[in-house]
């Protein structure tokens, strides 16, 4: 066990995530791009606490965050609603974010996923980035991040 997960623990998680959920007949995978070529439109994250603090992100363009909506929910692109959008990405963020939990020293915790529109929220500054994969997912842009907390929040909760 590592103290934090790799990118090659992130992308074998990715993939694995991808080929249960959204890609089961294997003719879509979710394929690693250069970082410049991502774009995010929309962020699923959950917050890891305990023996190790931090944040799993899984941020996607608006359409690739419709395709996993409509992929996860059974339901057709076109009749993909917003909330269907915050359930797919808060969906992922929370399987995604419970794999990379199980490298992690115990004990450690999952927050509720949280989902937000770039831009609007979802600042991590406390924080620094650990791993990240960048992909593209029918020719769509996706990312999958892990942060670790910066910040010693048991002497910031002493003062």
């Amino acid at each position: 066990m590592t103290a934090n997960p790799t990118e090659n623990d992130l992308r074998v998680i990715a993939e694995q995530v991808w080929s249960s959920y959204l890609d089961v007949d294997g003719s879509k995978p979710l394929l690693p791009v250069p970082a410049a070529k991502v774009v995010v439109d929309v962020t699923g994250s959950v917050s890891v606490t305990g023996a190790w603090r931090g944040h799993v992100l899984v941020g996607c363009s608006d359409g690739a965050s419709r395709n996993a909506a409509a992929a996860l929910l059974g339901i057709e692109l076109d009749e993909v609603t917003d909330d269907d959008v915050a359930d797919a990405l808060g969906e992922l963020a929370n399987i995604i974010g419970g794999n990379v939990k199980s490298l992690l020293p115990e004990p450690c915790a999952l927050s509720l996923p949280h989902v937000h529109v770039e831009g609007e929220a979802g600042r991590y500054p406390a924080s620094t980035e650990v791993c990240k994969l960048n992909g593209t997912w029918l020719e769509e842009s996706v990312t999958v991040s892990v942060l670790e907390s910066t910040a010693d929040f048991a002497e910031a909760s002493a003062t």
